[in-house]
Protein backbone atom coordinates (compact mmCIF):
# COMPACT_ATOMS: atom_id res chain seq x y z
CA UNK A 1 0.00 0.00 0.00
CA UNK A 2 1.35 3.75 -0.76
CA UNK A 3 1.98 5.60 2.10
CA UNK A 4 0.30 8.98 2.33
CA UNK A 5 1.17 12.18 3.10
CA UNK A 6 -1.28 14.54 4.61
CA UNK A 7 -3.41 13.08 1.34
CA UNK A 8 -0.47 12.67 -1.24
CA UNK A 9 1.33 9.82 -1.47
CA UNK A 10 5.05 9.85 -0.62
CA UNK A 11 5.72 9.67 -4.30
CA UNK A 12 3.28 12.54 -5.35
CA UNK A 13 5.58 14.64 -2.84
CA UNK A 14 8.49 14.07 -4.26
CA UNK A 15 7.52 14.69 -7.49
CA UNK A 16 6.07 17.85 -6.31
CA UNK A 17 9.06 18.92 -4.52
CA UNK A 18 10.63 18.29 -7.62
CA UNK A 19 12.85 15.75 -6.34
CA UNK A 20 11.54 12.04 -7.13
CA UNK A 21 13.90 9.20 -8.41
CA UNK A 22 12.01 6.43 -10.03
CA UNK A 23 11.32 3.39 -7.63
CA UNK A 24 10.42 0.31 -9.07
CA UNK A 25 12.61 1.41 -11.85
CA UNK A 26 14.11 -1.74 -12.30
CA UNK A 27 11.68 -3.86 -12.58
CA UNK A 28 9.85 -1.79 -15.00
CA UNK A 29 12.59 -1.48 -17.50
CA UNK A 30 12.91 -5.54 -17.15
CA UNK A 31 15.58 -5.78 -14.40
CA UNK A 32 15.87 -9.07 -12.36
CA UNK A 33 18.34 -7.99 -10.24
CA UNK A 34 21.22 -5.80 -8.56
CA UNK A 35 23.76 -7.31 -11.45
CA UNK A 36 21.45 -7.02 -14.07
CA UNK A 37 20.11 -3.42 -12.79
CA UNK A 38 24.34 -2.52 -13.28
CA UNK A 39 24.75 -3.55 -16.46
CA UNK A 40 21.46 -1.36 -17.58
CA UNK A 41 23.66 1.72 -15.79
CA UNK A 42 26.72 0.90 -17.24
CA UNK A 43 25.72 0.31 -20.59
CA UNK A 44 22.77 3.32 -20.57
CA UNK A 45 22.73 5.18 -23.71
CA UNK A 46 23.34 9.39 -24.39
CA UNK A 47 19.52 10.75 -25.30
CA UNK A 48 21.19 14.53 -25.78
CA UNK A 49 24.29 16.69 -24.55
CA UNK A 50 23.08 20.42 -23.88
CA UNK A 51 26.17 22.50 -22.68
CA UNK A 52 28.00 20.70 -19.53
CA UNK A 53 24.70 18.45 -18.93
CA UNK A 54 24.25 14.99 -20.10
CA UNK A 55 20.91 13.42 -20.44
CA UNK A 56 21.00 9.32 -20.10
CA UNK A 57 17.97 7.23 -21.98
CA UNK A 58 17.27 6.42 -18.20
CA UNK A 59 16.72 9.80 -17.23
CA UNK A 60 13.80 9.76 -19.74
CA UNK A 61 12.87 6.15 -18.79
CA UNK A 62 12.79 7.42 -14.51
CA UNK A 63 10.56 10.67 -15.81
CA UNK A 64 7.88 8.31 -17.52
CA UNK A 65 7.73 6.15 -14.27
CA UNK A 66 7.34 9.02 -12.01
CA UNK A 67 4.75 10.83 -14.57
CA UNK A 68 2.62 7.47 -13.86
CA UNK A 69 3.36 6.66 -10.06
CA UNK A 70 1.89 10.24 -9.50
CA UNK A 71 -1.35 9.26 -11.86
CA UNK A 72 -0.89 11.34 -14.14
CA UNK A 73 -2.06 10.22 -17.81
CA UNK A 74 1.42 9.29 -19.75
CA UNK A 75 -1.47 7.92 -23.04
CA UNK A 76 0.03 11.52 -24.70
CA UNK A 77 3.01 11.77 -23.16
CA UNK A 78 5.54 10.58 -25.80
CA UNK A 79 9.82 9.89 -25.10
CA UNK A 80 10.20 13.04 -27.63
CA UNK A 81 8.29 15.54 -25.12
CA UNK A 82 10.29 13.97 -22.10
CA UNK A 83 13.21 14.38 -23.67
CA UNK A 84 12.56 17.95 -24.97
CA UNK A 85 11.43 19.19 -21.46
CA UNK A 86 14.81 17.29 -20.15
CA UNK A 87 16.83 19.55 -22.35
CA UNK A 88 15.17 22.81 -21.89
CA UNK A 89 15.48 22.49 -17.69
CA UNK A 90 19.40 21.53 -18.60
CA UNK A 91 19.55 24.85 -21.31
CA UNK A 92 18.30 26.97 -18.23
CA UNK A 93 20.85 25.75 -15.63
CA UNK A 94 23.54 25.87 -18.19
CA UNK A 95 23.01 29.21 -19.10
CA UNK A 96 22.42 30.33 -15.30
CA UNK A 97 25.95 29.38 -14.81
CA UNK A 98 27.35 31.11 -17.75
CA UNK A 99 25.45 34.27 -16.58
CA UNK A 100 26.93 33.89 -12.79
CA UNK A 101 23.56 32.99 -11.28
CA UNK A 102 24.57 31.07 -8.89
CA UNK A 103 23.00 28.73 -6.40
CA UNK A 104 25.17 28.19 -3.41
CA UNK A 105 25.67 24.66 -1.75
CA UNK A 106 24.48 25.46 1.69
CA UNK A 107 20.83 26.93 0.03
CA UNK A 108 20.82 23.64 -1.77
CA UNK A 109 21.91 21.67 1.27
CA UNK A 110 19.06 23.72 2.85
CA UNK A 111 16.11 22.36 0.84
CA UNK A 112 17.44 19.07 0.87
CA UNK A 113 17.47 19.13 5.03
CA UNK A 114 13.64 20.09 4.66
CA UNK A 115 12.66 17.30 2.09
CA UNK A 116 14.47 14.61 4.36
CA UNK A 117 12.94 16.28 7.61
CA UNK A 118 9.69 16.20 6.19
CA UNK A 119 10.03 12.68 4.67
CA UNK A 120 11.33 11.38 7.76
CA UNK A 121 8.45 12.89 9.81
CA UNK A 122 5.74 11.40 7.94
CA UNK A 123 7.33 8.23 6.86
CA UNK A 124 8.62 7.58 10.34
CA UNK A 125 12.23 6.98 10.52
CA UNK A 126 15.05 7.84 8.45
CA UNK A 127 15.86 4.02 8.07
CA UNK A 128 11.99 3.24 6.64
CA UNK A 129 12.14 6.68 4.26
CA UNK A 130 16.07 5.31 2.46
CA UNK A 131 14.36 1.58 2.58
CA UNK A 132 11.33 2.96 1.07
CA UNK A 133 13.63 5.22 -1.78
CA UNK A 134 15.95 1.53 -2.05
CA UNK A 135 19.09 3.57 -0.88
CA UNK A 136 21.78 1.94 1.21
CA UNK A 137 22.77 5.33 3.12
CA UNK A 138 22.09 8.90 3.85
CA UNK A 139 24.82 10.15 2.12
CA UNK A 140 24.33 8.70 -1.54
CA UNK A 141 20.28 9.70 -1.21
CA UNK A 142 21.73 13.47 -0.01
CA UNK A 143 24.21 13.10 -3.09
CA UNK A 144 21.23 12.24 -5.40
CA UNK A 145 19.05 15.57 -3.93
CA UNK A 146 21.97 17.64 -3.90
CA UNK A 147 22.57 17.40 -7.68
CA UNK A 148 18.67 17.26 -8.76
CA UNK A 149 17.93 19.81 -6.45
CA UNK A 150 21.16 22.44 -8.04
CA UNK A 151 19.58 21.61 -11.95
CA UNK A 152 16.12 22.57 -10.44
CA UNK A 153 17.26 25.42 -8.87
CA UNK A 154 19.43 26.97 -11.17
CA UNK A 155 16.53 26.05 -13.69
CA UNK A 156 14.06 27.97 -11.74
CA UNK A 157 16.54 31.17 -11.40
CA UNK A 158 16.83 31.25 -14.91
CA UNK A 159 13.74 31.44 -15.85
CA UNK A 160 12.99 34.42 -13.22
CA UNK A 161 15.44 36.69 -14.43
CA UNK A 162 14.28 35.91 -18.29
CA UNK A 163 10.80 37.40 -16.84
CA UNK A 164 11.46 39.40 -14.13
CA UNK A 165 11.26 42.81 -15.89
CA UNK A 166 8.00 42.05 -18.55
CA UNK A 167 5.14 43.87 -17.58
CA UNK A 168 1.43 44.34 -19.65
CA UNK A 169 0.01 47.31 -20.21
CA UNK A 170 -4.03 47.98 -19.79
CA UNK A 171 -3.98 48.43 -23.27
CA UNK A 172 -2.05 44.93 -23.79
CA UNK A 173 -4.83 43.34 -21.82
CA UNK A 174 -7.69 44.63 -23.48
CA UNK A 175 -6.11 43.59 -27.36
CA UNK A 176 -5.38 39.86 -25.29
CA UNK A 177 -9.00 39.78 -24.32
CA UNK A 178 -10.61 40.91 -27.09
CA UNK A 179 -8.29 38.99 -29.76
CA UNK A 180 -9.94 35.82 -28.18
CA UNK A 181 -13.18 34.68 -29.75
CA UNK A 182 -16.16 35.07 -28.13
CA UNK A 183 -17.13 31.39 -27.90
CA UNK A 184 -13.28 30.29 -26.66
CA UNK A 185 -13.16 32.59 -23.83
CA UNK A 186 -12.11 30.94 -20.40
CA UNK A 187 -14.33 30.49 -17.70
CA UNK A 188 -13.81 31.24 -14.22
CA UNK A 189 -14.75 28.49 -11.31
CA UNK A 190 -16.74 30.44 -8.12
CA UNK A 191 -15.08 32.64 -6.13
CA UNK A 192 -15.39 34.26 -2.79
CA UNK A 193 -14.59 36.98 -1.21
CA UNK A 194 -13.93 37.06 2.42
CA UNK A 195 -13.44 39.36 5.13
CA UNK A 196 -11.92 39.32 9.02
CA UNK A 197 -11.72 41.15 11.79
CA UNK A 198 -8.43 40.24 13.56
CA UNK A 199 -7.21 40.53 17.57
CA UNK A 200 -3.09 39.93 18.33
CA UNK A 201 -2.83 39.36 22.08
CA UNK A 202 0.05 41.49 22.97
CA UNK A 203 3.09 39.90 25.39
CA UNK A 204 3.49 41.80 28.91
CA UNK A 205 6.55 43.65 28.64
CA UNK A 206 7.95 41.42 31.30
CA UNK A 207 8.24 38.58 28.44
CA UNK A 208 9.64 40.52 25.89
CA UNK A 209 12.26 41.99 27.74
CA UNK A 210 13.04 38.33 28.48
CA UNK A 211 13.44 37.63 24.73
CA UNK A 212 15.23 40.34 24.18
CA UNK A 213 17.86 39.49 26.95
CA UNK A 214 18.50 35.89 25.61
CA UNK A 215 18.96 36.84 22.12
CA UNK A 216 20.87 39.35 23.11
CA UNK A 217 23.43 36.20 25.12
CA UNK A 218 23.48 34.43 22.34
CA UNK A 219 24.83 37.18 19.93
CA UNK A 220 27.46 37.92 22.54
CA UNK A 221 27.90 34.05 22.90
CA UNK A 222 28.86 34.24 19.07
CA UNK A 223 31.05 37.65 18.92
CA UNK A 224 33.26 36.43 21.92
CA UNK A 225 33.44 33.10 22.19
CA UNK A 226 33.46 31.90 18.29
CA UNK A 227 30.16 29.68 19.03
CA UNK A 228 28.26 28.94 15.82
CA UNK A 229 25.43 30.57 15.20
CA UNK A 230 23.34 27.91 12.92
CA UNK A 231 23.86 25.55 15.95
CA UNK A 232 22.62 28.22 17.90
CA UNK A 233 19.52 28.88 15.66
CA UNK A 234 18.79 24.70 15.37
CA UNK A 235 18.83 25.10 19.00
CA UNK A 236 16.74 28.32 19.80
CA UNK A 237 15.02 29.60 17.04
CA UNK A 238 10.98 29.42 16.62
CA UNK A 239 10.81 29.92 12.88
CA UNK A 240 10.26 26.01 12.13
CA UNK A 241 10.54 26.66 8.14
CA UNK A 242 14.49 27.72 8.51
CA UNK A 243 15.43 25.74 11.91
CA UNK A 244 16.05 22.71 10.06
CA UNK A 245 19.19 24.30 8.27
CA UNK A 246 19.83 26.52 11.28
CA UNK A 247 18.42 30.21 10.43
CA UNK A 248 19.27 30.16 6.65
CA UNK A 249 17.68 32.23 3.77
CA UNK A 250 18.96 33.71 0.91
CA UNK A 251 17.58 36.85 -0.21
CA UNK A 252 17.47 39.76 -2.43
CA UNK A 253 15.84 43.66 -2.09
CA UNK A 254 12.62 41.83 -4.08
CA UNK A 255 12.63 38.81 -1.70
CA UNK A 256 8.68 38.59 0.31
CA UNK A 257 10.11 39.01 3.66
CA UNK A 258 8.60 41.92 6.03
CA UNK A 259 10.25 45.72 5.34
CA UNK A 260 12.08 45.41 9.33
CA UNK A 261 14.04 42.17 8.41
CA UNK A 262 14.82 43.04 4.86
CA UNK A 263 15.78 46.81 6.00
CA UNK A 264 18.36 45.39 8.90
CA UNK A 265 19.62 42.46 6.32
CA UNK A 266 20.60 44.72 4.33
CA UNK A 267 22.60 47.45 6.88
CA UNK A 268 25.14 45.00 7.66
CA UNK A 269 28.12 43.65 5.78
CA UNK A 270 28.95 40.53 5.47
CA UNK A 271 30.04 38.93 9.07
CA UNK A 272 28.04 41.14 11.23
CA UNK A 273 25.33 40.16 13.71
CA UNK A 274 22.50 42.73 14.37
CA UNK A 275 21.17 44.04 17.75
CA UNK A 276 17.95 41.90 18.76
CA UNK A 277 15.00 44.05 16.67
CA UNK A 278 10.96 43.39 16.39
CA UNK A 279 8.78 42.34 13.85
CA UNK A 280 5.29 41.09 13.45
CA UNK A 281 6.83 37.62 13.98
CA UNK A 282 8.30 38.31 17.07
CA UNK A 283 12.50 39.04 17.99
CA UNK A 284 15.27 38.74 15.78
CA UNK A 285 19.15 38.86 15.16
CA UNK A 286 20.33 38.79 11.95
CA UNK A 287 23.59 36.67 10.89
CA UNK A 288 24.85 37.72 7.20
CA UNK A 289 26.99 35.07 6.29
CA UNK A 290 27.78 35.75 2.42
CA UNK A 291 26.79 38.71 0.48
CA UNK A 292 27.03 38.28 -3.80
CA UNK A 293 25.97 41.38 -5.06
CA UNK A 294 22.65 42.12 -4.77
CA UNK A 295 21.79 38.54 -3.05
CA UNK A 296 23.30 37.49 0.33
CA UNK A 297 23.00 34.21 2.28
CA UNK A 298 21.70 35.33 6.02
CA UNK A 299 20.99 33.24 9.00
CA UNK A 300 18.29 34.44 11.94
CA UNK A 301 17.01 33.40 14.97
CA UNK A 302 13.43 34.61 16.29
CA UNK A 303 12.22 33.67 19.10
CA UNK A 304 8.40 35.01 20.35
CA UNK A 305 7.15 36.53 24.04
CA UNK A 306 4.63 34.14 25.58
CA UNK A 307 1.61 35.25 26.04
CA UNK A 308 -0.59 34.48 28.98
CA UNK A 309 -3.85 32.54 28.75
CA UNK A 310 -5.51 35.89 30.23
CA UNK A 311 -4.32 38.19 27.34
CA UNK A 312 -5.41 35.40 24.64
CA UNK A 313 -9.27 34.82 26.51
CA UNK A 314 -9.68 39.17 26.68
CA UNK A 315 -8.69 39.12 22.72
CA UNK A 316 -11.39 36.14 22.24
CA UNK A 317 -13.99 38.22 24.60
CA UNK A 318 -13.32 41.42 22.29
CA UNK A 319 -14.31 39.60 19.51
CA UNK A 320 -16.77 38.12 21.13
CA UNK A 321 -18.33 41.35 21.57
CA UNK A 322 -17.85 43.26 18.26
CA UNK A 323 -19.30 40.02 16.23
CA UNK A 324 -22.65 40.95 18.87
CA UNK A 325 -22.43 44.75 18.16
CA UNK A 326 -22.26 43.66 13.56
CA UNK A 327 -25.17 41.17 14.28
CA UNK A 328 -26.88 43.87 16.16
CA UNK A 329 -26.65 46.64 13.57
CA UNK A 330 -24.28 49.11 15.55
CA UNK A 331 -21.86 48.55 12.88
CA UNK A 332 -21.06 47.26 9.47
CA UNK A 333 -18.75 44.56 9.31
CA UNK A 334 -16.38 47.29 7.45
CA UNK A 335 -16.81 49.34 9.70
CA UNK A 336 -16.13 47.01 12.78
CA UNK A 337 -12.36 46.35 10.74
CA UNK A 338 -11.66 49.96 10.16
CA UNK A 339 -12.38 50.68 13.82
CA UNK A 340 -10.90 47.34 16.02
CA UNK A 341 -8.81 45.15 13.75
CA UNK A 342 -5.44 45.12 14.45
CA UNK A 343 -4.15 43.68 11.05
CA UNK A 344 -3.03 46.78 9.29
CA UNK A 345 -3.12 44.58 6.09
CA UNK A 346 -6.91 44.22 5.81
CA UNK A 347 -8.27 47.05 8.27
CA UNK A 348 -8.42 49.82 6.07
CA UNK A 349 -9.93 47.82 3.41
CA UNK A 350 -12.22 46.68 5.56
CA UNK A 351 -11.36 43.47 6.58
CA UNK A 352 -10.88 42.14 2.98
CA UNK A 353 -8.37 39.23 2.25
CA UNK A 354 -5.86 39.48 -0.90
CA UNK A 355 -5.27 36.67 -2.51
CA UNK A 356 -1.41 36.47 -2.64
CA UNK A 357 -1.49 35.20 -6.28
CA UNK A 358 -2.44 38.20 -8.07
CA UNK A 359 -3.16 40.77 -4.80
CA UNK A 360 -7.34 40.34 -6.50
CA UNK A 361 -9.99 40.43 -3.85
CA UNK A 362 -11.39 36.85 -4.95
CA UNK A 363 -10.52 33.36 -4.14
CA UNK A 364 -11.62 30.45 -6.48
CA UNK A 365 -12.91 27.77 -4.56
CA UNK A 366 -11.09 25.08 -6.40
CA UNK A 367 -7.60 26.85 -5.81
CA UNK A 368 -7.97 28.08 -2.49
CA UNK A 369 -5.46 27.41 0.53
CA UNK A 370 -6.58 24.62 2.78
CA UNK A 371 -6.85 26.28 6.07
CA UNK A 372 -8.19 29.65 4.72
CA UNK A 373 -11.08 26.71 2.97
CA UNK A 374 -11.23 25.32 5.93
CA UNK A 375 -12.17 28.89 8.19
CA UNK A 376 -15.18 29.38 5.68
CA UNK A 377 -16.40 26.57 4.00
CA UNK A 378 -19.40 26.53 6.66
CA UNK A 379 -20.29 29.71 6.92
CA UNK A 380 -23.61 30.97 5.07
CA UNK A 381 -23.91 34.12 3.34
CA UNK A 382 -24.32 37.22 6.15
CA UNK A 383 -23.02 34.71 8.92
CA UNK A 384 -20.09 35.92 11.15
CA UNK A 385 -18.25 33.29 12.53
CA UNK A 386 -16.74 32.99 15.94
CA UNK A 387 -13.73 33.75 17.34
CA UNK A 388 -10.66 31.38 15.50
CA UNK A 389 -7.29 30.42 16.59
CA UNK A 390 -4.79 30.71 13.62
CA UNK A 391 -1.10 30.08 14.41
CA UNK A 392 1.63 31.09 12.60
CA UNK A 393 3.86 28.21 11.00
CA UNK A 394 6.60 30.95 10.67
CA UNK A 395 6.59 31.35 14.34
CA UNK A 396 5.22 34.43 15.05
CA UNK A 397 2.27 34.91 17.76
CA UNK A 398 -1.11 33.00 17.22
CA UNK A 399 -4.07 35.49 16.43
CA UNK A 400 -7.83 35.71 16.89
CA UNK A 401 -10.42 36.61 14.40
CA UNK A 402 -13.70 36.35 13.45
CA UNK A 403 -15.03 35.90 9.42
CA UNK A 404 -17.01 36.83 7.09
CA UNK A 405 -18.06 36.24 3.11
CA UNK A 406 -18.67 39.10 1.83
CA UNK A 407 -19.67 37.95 -1.73
CA UNK A 408 -20.21 35.00 -3.45
CA UNK A 409 -19.27 34.91 -7.37
CA UNK A 410 -20.71 31.37 -9.48
CA UNK A 411 -18.56 30.29 -12.27
CA UNK A 412 -19.13 32.07 -15.44
CA UNK A 413 -17.09 33.38 -18.69
CA UNK A 414 -14.92 35.56 -18.31
CA UNK A 415 -16.33 39.41 -18.50
CA UNK A 416 -13.68 42.03 -19.14
CA UNK A 417 -14.40 44.70 -16.71
CA UNK A 418 -15.34 42.13 -13.62
CA UNK A 419 -12.40 39.85 -14.04
CA UNK A 420 -9.69 42.34 -15.20
CA UNK A 421 -7.06 41.02 -13.05
CA UNK A 422 -6.99 37.60 -14.05
CA UNK A 423 -7.36 38.56 -17.82
CA UNK A 424 -4.30 40.43 -16.73
CA UNK A 425 -2.46 37.70 -15.57
CA UNK A 426 -3.60 35.71 -18.44
CA UNK A 427 -1.81 38.28 -20.62
CA UNK A 428 0.81 38.70 -18.50
CA UNK A 429 1.59 34.52 -19.24
CA UNK A 430 1.40 34.85 -22.76
CA UNK A 431 3.66 37.77 -22.94
CA UNK A 432 6.51 36.15 -20.39
CA UNK A 433 6.11 32.10 -22.92
CA UNK A 434 6.76 34.22 -25.97
CA UNK A 435 9.86 35.99 -24.32
CA UNK A 436 10.56 32.91 -22.89
CA UNK A 437 10.32 30.82 -26.20
CA UNK A 438 12.42 33.45 -28.13
CA UNK A 439 15.17 33.57 -25.64
CA UNK A 440 15.26 29.52 -26.13
CA UNK A 441 15.90 29.93 -29.74
CA UNK A 442 18.48 32.01 -29.26
CA UNK A 443 20.35 30.29 -26.61
CA UNK A 444 19.54 26.86 -28.62
CA UNK A 445 21.71 28.52 -31.43
CA UNK A 446 24.59 29.73 -28.96
CA UNK A 447 24.95 26.09 -26.83
CA UNK A 448 26.71 22.93 -28.06
CA UNK A 449 23.65 21.07 -28.02
CA UNK A 450 23.98 17.21 -29.43
CA UNK A 451 20.62 14.96 -30.06
CA UNK A 452 21.75 11.31 -30.45
CA UNK A 453 20.69 9.70 -34.12
CA UNK A 454 17.81 7.86 -32.34
CA UNK A 455 15.72 11.08 -31.45
CA UNK A 456 16.12 13.68 -34.33
CA UNK A 457 13.17 12.65 -35.88
CA UNK A 458 11.54 13.72 -33.28
CA UNK A 459 8.87 17.07 -33.67
CA UNK A 460 10.64 19.08 -30.90
CA UNK A 461 8.93 22.04 -30.01
CA UNK A 462 12.26 23.76 -29.88
CA UNK A 463 14.98 23.72 -32.74
CA UNK A 464 16.94 21.16 -30.50
CA UNK A 465 18.09 19.26 -33.87
CA UNK A 466 19.95 22.51 -35.65
CA UNK A 467 19.54 22.62 -39.34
Amino acid sequence: MTKKINGLSVIAFFAMMGIIRAQGADEAMGAKDTTSTTKKIKLDGIAAVVGDYVILESDIDKTLIDLKNQGASTEDITRCSLLGKLMEDRLYAHQAVQDSLLVSDDMVNAQSDRQIQQLTQQIGSVEKMLSYYKKADMESFREELFEINKLRMLSEKMQGKIVEEIEVTPEEVRQFFYKIPEDERPVFGAELEIAQIVKQPEAPEEEKQKVINQLKEIRQDVLENDASFKVKAILYTQDGASRANGGLYSMTKETQFVKEFKDVAFSLQEGEISEPFETIFGYHIIFVEKVRGQERDIRHILMTPEIPQSAIDKATQELDTIRQQVLDGKYTFAEAAINFSDEKETKFDGGLLRNPINFDSRFELTKMDPTLYNQVRDLKDGEISRPIREDDQRGGSPKFKIMKISNRYDEHEADFAKDYMKIQELALREKQFKAIKGWMDEHIDDTYIHVDTESRDCDFANNWVKQ
